[in-house]
């Protein structure tokens, strides 16, 4: 297990570093995006199974394809397809290759985020003090949280405070974590978030779960890393995506889906792990949108922007000019 300093030492060293660049079908997910409004969660953070870990969370960035519907299929509606993108394993990213110059055009920043990376991070712990109603909770009681980028920024920037003298996931002297919801202009909102004042010890029947289930290894929660056929078949998604065209199940449903899709053919074939999002439900109104890590600094997008970048598809008329016209203005830029 890393200590507290090794923790800061190695998130400033990652802040310097960034400051230079312009599954599962269980229910073993806490939704904390299903909370009532105004309410708040207590969770305590437990360490990673994995020794070879620093954090006691992992990243993971994926990356959404959204098509115009299905292919053959009368009435589809848009679908989004979710991918693996091949920086979480230390890798070059063929679609995030293609899409990196974009940014550098003011007209294609809008289309550039829309199909960059989209980042959140896999935690494990105990569910405490919460309103959230659940149907059914799993005998063990060492949950999984799939964390944004708003609380994930509360969580690591408390850890460099020079006043938390020990681990946070400490079994002893640890301190809780309140997941807080509001709304701000009309979406979710966590910013009021924060760690407990006081260090807990954790209980006996706390401690005893940990005895009886063992601690999760994090990467374990990971997409499958696609194969250098799955990673051909993700380039032709994308580039099917960005002209506007359907998904072809016939073509790629062997290797990837759409989200919940239900349709003709979703049992035949199989669809790869890598394809499905890993705990993470489909977007709703009340999920915060991240638009981080795009490769320069630019204005934060407003909440009706940054949803309409997240579930736009193509469309008819004007906007389906204007995207007709983006189109070709990147194949342009690739001539050239």
């Amino acid at each position: 297990m890393a200590t507290l300093a090794e923790i800061r030492a190695k998130l400033q060293a990652s802040s310097q570093q960034n400051s230079g660049q312009s599954g599962g079908g269980d229910n073993a997910i806490y939704p904390h995006w299903n909370m009532p409004e105004g309410s708040t969660t207590t969770v305590r953070f437990l360490p990673d199974a994995d020794p070879n870990n620093t954090f006691f969370w992992i990243e993971r960035a994926m990356i959404k394809l959204p098509f115009a519907g299905v292919k053959g299929e009368t009435n589809s509606k848009p679908v989004t397809v979710q991918v693996p993108c091949m920086e979480m394993w230390g890798e070059t990213c063929p679609i995030l290759t293609e899409v990196r110059p974009w940014f550098k055009d003011k007209s294609l920043e809008d289309m550039g985020r829309k199909y960059w990376k989209k980042k959140s991070y896999i935690f494990q712990g105990f569910v405490g003090e919460s309103k959230l109603q659940e149907d059914k909770t799993p005998e063990n009681p060492i949950r999984r949280f799939i964390i944004g980028s708003q609380i994930f920024n509360i969580v690591k920037n408390a850890l460099m405070d020079s006043e938390i003298e020990e681990l946070p996931t400490d079994y002893v002297r640890g301190l809780d974590f309140k997941i807080a919801k509001t709304t701000k202009g009309g979406y979710a909102d966590y910013s009021t978030s924060t760690w407990a004042r006081r260090e807990r010890a954790l209980s006996e029947a706390e401690n005893a779960a940990i005895a009886q289930y063992g601690l999760h290894d994090l990467k374990s929660f990971l997409p499958k890393k696609p194969t250098e056929v799955e990673l051909k078949v993700m380039k032709e998604m994308f580039e099917a995506s960005v002209d506007g065209e359907a998904f072809d199940m016939d073509r790629w449903g062997q290797y990837f889906k759409p989200a919940g899709y239900a349709g003709k053919g979703n049992s035949e074939g199989g669809s790869a792990p890598a394809a499905a999002p890993v705990a993470r439900p489909a977007p709703v109104a009340s999920t915060p949108v991240d638009e981080d890590d795009v490769p320069f600094e630019t204005a934060a997008a407003t909440p009706a922007k940054a949803v309409a970048a997240e579930q736009s598809a193509p469309a008819t008329g004007d906007a389906g000019s204007r995207a007709a016209d983006i189109i070709a203005m990147i194949r342009n830029r690739q001539k050239q």
